[in-house]
């Protein structure tokens, strides 16, 4: 199933950003789980994060749920366009101050 995750979150964020074929999905396992990082274009950040990071916290609740239904615990974080990674709750956090 792990092979899916990735299939699933690019499948979700394709849908949602102008440019799908920027999309990039890297999964590696980690002692906590499964970790996705997503990379999109620059252009798309603000349609993944959404207004106060509702599309991100939306986005980040389904991966959780796809994992619970079997028995994996997946994270995901967000690749900033400058190559840095933030977490989704790092990024709301921004958002807000």
């Amino acid at each position: 199933m792990e092979g899916q995750y990735v299939e699933f979150l690019e499948f979700l964020i394709k849908h949602l950003v102008k440019m799908p074929e920027a999309v990039k999905v890297d999964k590696k396992l980690d002692e906590r789980g499964v970790l996705l990082t997503l990379s999109v274009d620059k252009e798309d950040m603000g349609l993944i994060i959404g207004r106060q990071g509702s599309t991100a916290k939306a986005i980040r609740t389904l991966i959780r749920i796809v994992g619970r239904k079997n028995n994996a615990h997946i994270n995901l974080k967000i690749e900033e366009p400058g190559g840095t990674s933030l977490s989704l709750d790092q990024v709301v956090d921004d958002l807000r101050s």
